[in-house]
């Protein structure tokens, strides 16, 4: 049985265990992170140098960075998976928003999330969170922009795009407090995902 470690409320994390719900893939999942601590410890660091979460183990194979673990995870226990497809123009298709949400998405997301969710109001700075917001907007607006005419991000299947994309959607319509611009295509296929069982058992919870 593989094991994951890291703490359920990381996006990183969840993004991993939405993808073992859609293979029926078994593992065990350690707290580890913030709270938790346990990833500055040496045999944390053992396996992931970096100290961050999440880490996946399967044997003796550890792996760090959660969208390369999402990749083996298919590719190694997802048999015809459409999740990733062999197919080079397809799979070249979800790797884009799987870079794009870690080199644009996340690095815009995460100040909003956490001074909202983590910093105490008094403490926020109200100018910049708006411009943030403002940011994150626009960014979603992209992909509002290129879900017209699509069920799924990359066409009618259900892939590993949608999973990444789908954790972060989850943070975005999630915060409490912040008025959004209407972006329908982003809204009809955020609520096909939120059927999915990985997202309800991984993902749609209150956001701490």
């Amino acid at each position: 049985m593989i094991t994951v470690w890291g703490r359920a409320n990381s996006v990183n994390v969840q993004k991993i265990l939405w993808v073992c719900d859609e293979l029926v893939l078994p593992y065990n999942r350690i707290d580890a992170g913030l709270q938790f601590g346990r990833n500055d410890e040496p045999e944390y660091l053992a396996i992931n140098p970096t100290g961050k979460v999440p880490t996946l183990v399967d044997g003796d194979y550890a792996l760090w960075e959660s969208n390369s673990i999402l990749r083996y995870l298919v590719m190694q226990y997802g048999e015809s998976s459409v999740l990733y497809p062999d197919e080079p123009k397809a799979r070249a298709s979800i790797d884009r928003w799987l870079d794009w949400s870690l080199s644009t998405l996340q690095p815009a997301e995460r100040p909003v999330f956490w001074a909202i969710v983590r910093t105490p109001e008094a403490e926020r700075d109200n100018a910049k969170l708006a411009a943030d917001i403002d940011n994150v907007a626009k960014l979603w607006k992209i992909l509002d922009a290129h879900l017209q005419g699509r069920f799924f991000i990359e066409g009618e299947k259900f892939t590993l795009a949608d999973i990444v994309l789908g954790a972060y959607a989850k943070r975005w319509f999630g915060l409490p407090g912040v008025e959004r611009a209407s972006l329908p295509n982003l809204e009809r296929w955020y609520q096909r995902l939120s059927t999915r069982s990985g997202f309800k058992l991984y993902v749609d919870f209150d956001l701490t």
